[in-house]
């Protein structure tokens, strides 16, 4: 692949070499509990993967902090905590959340006293309402239905140190923004920031949402698995929906399963593989890590950028 010229590249037994000295917290129960629907991570693949990286961003981090403390007093400025953003992108269903809350999970655990947010940018995509007004209902997913403009202000105002910033929330049960309802930020020192628009360039801005970020993750895989897992995780969200008539699944989990798939599989072939193409994908190269999957989600090869 061509747009990884300026990445080092390693296989899994390659990578978990560089470091291994972490105790991890994770029991297989806490990981199931943690693992999207369909993403079959394991604690072998958390051992393997996580431990180099957790410890290679500790790493970056204190040499992030360090730069911090020399700025402010070259500049005979008060030292302050400027929060160290993570930024998880990819396309849908390929494990970006699973991802995001297994390193939350150790982050919390390995970066000792200090305060580890996760948000998503689903909540900021514009309500189903909006979406329908802007004519923009078919278009989910795409750039121009997320309130972009929002979200550079949100990550704007945790860079500057503001005490009280509110992320919006975004249900996957009703497919829609949870009005009035929102995650508080309050000055982290590391913030998670994980959707697939993570390192896209919003349209008339002037700036990239991965400007904010200090170190980004592009989960990787063909699409064609990524298909499958995407119908995987449809069939599983239906099998869960039968007792819960607010739930958006509700409607083809008591319908024709046949019919839903149909709608499942129309809806990745005129929304969500457009949008890997067009939008998602050619995002990858300015990630810092690519970890790329295989068959059940193992991450069987990592990219990382060389400067």
């Amino acid at each position: 692949m061509d747009d990884l010229i300026n990445y080092y590249s390693f296989t899994k037994a390659e990578w978990k070499q560089f470091y291994n000295d972490i105790d991890l917290p994770l029991t297989q129960s806490e990981l199931r509990h943690i693992k999207a629907f369909n993403d079959q991570i394991s604690i072998q693949d958390v051992s393997d993967i996580f431990k180099p990286l957790v410890h290679m961003i500790r790493l970056q981090k204190d040499n992030f902090d360090k730069w911090q403390t020399t700025k402010a007093r070259f500049l005979h400025k008060k030292v302050r905590t400027v929060p160290f953003i993570i930024g998880i992108s990819g396309s849908v269903a390929v494990g970006k959340s699973t991802t995001a809350r297994v390193l939350e999970e150790l982050l919390t655990n390995y970066f000792t006293g200090e305060n580890i947010k996760l948000i998503t940018t689903d909540g900021f995509l514009y309500s189903n309402a909006e979406l329908k007004k802007r004519g923009l209902a078919d278009r989910k997913g795409f750039p121009e239905s997320y309130d972009m403009a929002k979200l550079i202000e949100f990550l704007n105002a945790v860079k500057a140190g503001v005490s009280i910033v509110q992320s919006p929330v975004y249900s996957h049960q009703t497919y829609d923004i949870i009005p009035n309802r929102f995650d508080i930020i309050d000055r982290p020192d590391v913030l998670i920031v994980e959707g697939i628009n993570t390192l896209q360039l919003p349209s008339n801005e002037q700036i990239y949402i991965s400007d904010f970020t200090d170190f980004s993750i592009y989960m990787d895989a063909d699409a064609q698995l990524i298909e499958k897992w995407y119908l995987d995780r449809f069939a599983k969200l239906m099998d869960t929906a039968f007792q819960d008539p607010h739930n958006y699944y509700y409607q083809y989990a008591i319908g024709d399963r046949q019919a839903a798939f149909k709608m499942a599989r129309k809806v990745w072939e005129t929304i969500d593989l457009p949008n890997l193409k067009t939008n998602i994908l050619p995002t990858r190269s300015r990630a810092d890590m690519i970890m790329h999957k295989t068959d059940h989600h193992i991450i069987d090869r990592l990219y990382l950028r060389k400067y």
